[in-house]
């Protein structure tokens, strides 16, 4: 009997470690939708902003003039060398951005009031309007 409750034991404190609680003392849950707001992405109305994190974590660089043609000019994570996760653009137009300095290799865009997580595996490295 002891080994069924040391298993119990263990499994729940696997469960909380992995956020997860056993069914028989799991209150009611509510789904949320996942977040997806300008609030979430801590954007600055008028600014296209990129993320070295997912969902606008990590370090942010944000830019009010409409168009960039290197960014590792004024964005630390850039110049480290890290990869852009998430961006969102508090602009009036849609923002097309590329991995390359001076608008080449165009990888996408992102309509006005938008954002969301990249693939992850590439900076943005220049943009403009569309």
């Amino acid at each position: 009997m002891s080994a069924i409750r040391s298993f119990a034991v263990a499994s729940a404190a696997l469960a909380a470690a992995y956020g997860t609680v056993p069914a028989a003392t799991a209150a009611p849950t509510v789904t949320a939708t996942p977040a997806r707001t300008a609030a979430a992405y801590n954007c600055t109305p008028g600014y296209f902003c990129i993320y070295s994190g997912w969902s606008g974590s990590g370090t942010r660089c944000q830019w009010k003039q409409k168009q960039k043609a290197n960014t590792a000019d004024d964005c630390s994570f850039i110049r480290r060398g890290e990869n852009v996760r998430s961006v969102w653009n508090s602009t009036g137009h849609r923002v097309q951005y590329y991995k390359s300095t001076n608008y080449k290799n165009r990888v996408g865009s992102t309509p006005a009031g938008a954002g969301g997580n990249l693939m992850g595996n590439y900076q943005i490295r220049s943009f403009k309007p569309q």
